[in-house]
């Protein structure tokens, strides 16, 4: 799905290598990763804490659709959502990585991911997303999606899985257990996918990747 293209060893040597390496080879030969426990454990311990000191009325009905095509649907999605926006030093960290990754992934497979966004999501007991994509091809500028769970001592039995499906008539997909640290990471336009219900509060980050995109002669997003 991608080309991959030798890495200049002018990245030798930063901490995250061998991740980002891992997620690379993935992108590249399946196009998506799967990384359990991966995200660095003081980083992800920092969020958590973020998470959990945000305001609940920072937090909002979580809901589809971009700008003025935004809504709301209880019947697709009941998480809430709140924009990380680089104000903690958690947030800083988190973006600081991203980036780091963003960089890696442009000169290992020649990308061309431009910007990110991101944000925390809360799911209680009983929330869910149903089955949907992240973009749709030649309508949005979504190139790849990162998911991190936020759950220390998560059990299967927790439920609360997201379900990656690898192609539209794909039914059985690939389930994701939520546990503390893991990474999902996988093309935005190539994969449908799904959150199933929990039996408890559930935590995570969601974000995109994004390419600049001509809309109506203006760039989309903007510098």
């Amino acid at each position: 799905m991608i080309t991959s293209l030798p890495l200049s060893s002018s990245n030798d040597g930063f901490d995250d290598e061998a991740l980002f390496a891992r997620i690379a080879d993935d992108l590249t030969h399946r196009g998506f990763s799967i990384q359990p426990n991966a995200l660095p454990l003081a980083m992800a311990d920092e969020l958590l804490l973020d998470l959990h000191q945000t305001r609940d009325d920072e937090f909002q009905r979580a809901g589809i659709g971009r700008k003025d095509d935004y809504l709301t649907n209880d019947f697709v999605r009941t998480d809430t959502i709140c924009w990380i926006r680089g104000e903690s030093q958690a947030a800083q960290t988190w973006l600081n990585w991203t980036g780091r990754l963003q960089r890696y992934l442009n000169q290992r497979l020649f990308m061309g991911l431009f910007s990110f966004e991101s944000h925390y999501a809360h799911y209680r007991p009983g929330d869910f997303y149903k089955r949907h994509m992240d973009a749709f091809r030649g309508e949005a500028n979504r190139i790849l999606t990162v998911v991190t769970y936020l759950n220390p001592d998560w059990h299967i039995d927790d439920g609360g899985e997201m379900v990656l499906y690898q192609s539209e008539t794909d039914i059985e997909g690939i389930q994701v257990t939520p546990g503390f640290g893991t990474l999902a990471i996988f093309l935005s336009e190539e994969f449908p996918h799904e959150v199933r219900p929990a039996k408890r509060d559930r935590y995570s980050i969601a974000g995109w990747y994004r390419v600049n995109t001509s809309l109506n002669g203006r760039i989309d997003p903007p510098r």
